[in-house]
């Protein structure tokens, strides 16, 4: 998905943890991982069958208690790729020993910009709320343009 000499660019000032890089970078997944990307329609209705994906996945990985949090992380992400990347090109979801991750392509280069929202503001709070429910989240530019925006649940 990307080459080694891409450059990392993350929220927190870091690279995605080891755990999740490898995968995202297009390393074969080990027996302990499991990867699947579904693709994204340029739809805003697509945001709903998301979340959908995200609970059937995660049920299948016995990580039930994850689902809520990880359908907003996704449902976010989706918005912010159709709102602001000029649509989402895939969602992949990642279980690695328990751990778990997802990501979402666009097909901008343009940098997530956390919005200074008001306290009546319809838009803006997407990013922080991504802060709140993740362990670390960034993004990448992967080869073939775009960036892919990443968070780790777990």
């Amino acid at each position: 998905m990307t080459t080694s000499a891409a450059p990392w660019h993350a929220a927190t000032g870091t690279a995605p943890p080891d755990w999740l890089g490898a995968l995202l970078s297009g390393s074969p997944p080990g027996d302990e991982a499991a990867v699947l990307d579904f693709p994204m329609p340029a739809d805003p209705a697509v945001v709903g069958v998301a979340r959908s994906f995200v609970r059937t996945t995660f049920t299948g990985w016995d990580s039930d208690d994850a689902v809520f949090d990880a359908q907003l992380v996704v449902s976010e992400l989706v918005t912010n790729a159709i709102r602001h990347g000029g649509g989402a090109r895939s969602l992949r979801l990642v279980c690695s020993r328990r751990r778990l991750g997802c990501a979402v392509r666009d097909f901008s280069g343009a940098v997530p910009v956390t919005a200074t929202s008001g306290f009546l503001a319809e838009f803006g709070r997407g990013l922080p709320l991504i802060e709140a429910l993740t362990t670390a989240w960034g993004w990448l530019y992967p080869a073939g343009g775009g960036k892919l925006v990443w968070a780790a649940l777990s």
